[in-house]
């Protein structure tokens, strides 16, 4: 009908597609991933724990006099009490934290205020095929969809880049001039994103007076939806306005980055030569402090990473800006021209490649011996149109064509006059 969704919010990267096989190696190529990776994430503080780790070393086995190095061992044994004898609860208070973050993180995305439910909702008691009706339809999705605009902007730097002021909302088409006149005059201090969905019902109300919703029932219907999605729209605002607390997060990270801050002295190999416990080989490279180092910091970088006065007062309802138009695109500000570029997440087994035995339609046994190849649109086709469209910032209807092979051979006398093939190019 209209807007069906916003890819601003920034998800995990999708890997299902490389993992739906059980091939050799199959899982470990992830392993090497840099796009959405721990590696990427946690590189810096890696190499600064390196880079310290190595001057102490070097400092102990080259600067410092026999007494002095004796001195650094005793500091060192005393540093590596308070690793290895749990002194410092790291793995109970971060894995606490990471559990508290990931729920956080799990239930903002399933808040997210799709409009699919409404819009089929709208679309099956909203009736009418004149343009009345279809005005109407047009006018609560966009009020829904506005919402979702407002909600989103203000928790969503890249939802706010793309519209840093209610002006570029009104030239995107989510909102007409007197609607931004009746938002504008409406004083609070609080956010107002729930006022589309207050002029949804009103809209819907005024169309259950007009017959265009059939009955009660049908009218039910319409608010329950709507009220789903305004509960989703409100938790978003309520997670971005309640954090987790600052002193778990303070605890947290004090607690890592200490334990680590002894374990830089701790973790020294010392010399194997004066019998120190569990100090028999002289490794250079602490390979365990190091993963530790990676899996503890990797927790924590991901965990840290999440009625009266409007009654029945709307605005003048109107076509809006893309009636006209079947296809149409928002338009960016320069900050966000590059998200035109990004291919919308088709489903994992989009970019899946066939084989022509995969192609092959199977008939049976007492059909004659026909085989035939259906196409296969390419994502590379797709995202090149895709490409074309949002360079001028107009979709228009249609698609590239495609090549199509299709190979008849009803006996084998006919094969080598039937062996010609027709394809469409672009």
């Amino acid at each position: 009908m209209y807007f069906s969704g916003f890819p601003y919010l920034k998800m995990t990267v999708s890997y299902s597609l490389e993992v739906a096989n059980a091939r050799f190696f199959g899982f470990s190529r992830l392993l090497f991933r840099w796009k959405g990776s721990i590696y990427r994430l946690v590189y810096k503080e890696f190499l600064v724990f390196c880079g310290i780790y190595l001057f102490f070393s070097l400092f102990y086995r080259f600067l410092l006099t026999p007494k002095q190095q004796d001195l650094f061992e005793r500091v060192a044994l005393y540093c590596d009490q308070f690793t290895n004898a749990n002194f410092i609860p790291v793995l109970f208070v971060l894995g606490f934290y990471v559990s508290l973050a990931f729920n956080r993180w799990w239930g903002q995305y399933t808040s997210f205020p799709l409009p699919d439910n409404l819009m089929m909702v709208v679309s099956g008691n909203v009736h009418g095929a004149d343009e009345r009706g279809r005005l109407l339809r047009r006018t609560l999705m966009r009020y829904a969809n506005l919402s979702s605009v407002l909600i989103l902007r203000s928790i969503s730097t890249r939802v706010f880049k793309r519209f840093p002021t209610l002006e570029h909302i009104v030239e995107a088409g989510f909102m007409t001039t007197h609607e931004l006149k009746k938002f504008e005059s409406l004083h609070s201090d609080f956010n107002k994103y729930w006022m589309p969905l207050t002029w949804f019902s009103n809209l819907a109300s005024r169309a259950r007076e007009e017959g265009r919703v059939r009955d009660d029932i049908a009218l039910r219907l319409l608010m329950d939806e709507l009220n789903n999605y305004r509960t989703k729209c409100s938790l978003l605002f309520h997670y971005d306005w309640i954090s987790i607390p600052l002193v778990y997060t303070q605890v947290v990270t004090i607690a890592v980055y200490s334990f680590f801050a002894f374990c830089v002295i701790g973790r020294q190999f010392l010399n194997p030569e004066k019998g120190y416990s569990g100090h028999k080989l002289d490794m250079y490279v602490p390979i365990f402090t190091l993963l530790q180092f990676f899996f503890y910091t990797g927790w924590l970088k991901v965990s840290m990473l999440a009625v009266d006065d409007m009654y029945q007062n709307l605005a003048p309802i109107v076509k809006d800006k893309h009636w006209s138009q079947s296809h149409f695109s928002i338009p960016y500000t320069l900050s966000t021209a590059a998200e035109t570029l990004r291919p919308a997440f088709m489903g994992s087994t989009f970019d899946m490649r066939m084989s022509a035995e995969d192609l092959e339609i199977q008939q049976p046994a007492d059909a004659p011996v026909n085989r035939q190849y259906l196409p296969v649109q390419s994502s590379l086709v797709n995202g090149f149109d895709s490409f074309l469209h949002r360079g001028k910032g107009i979709l228009r209807s249609g698609s590239l064509p495609y090549l199509m092979d299709v190979l008849s051979h009803p006996n084998e006398e006919d094969e080598a006059d039937e062996g010609e093939t027709d394809a469409t190019s672009h």
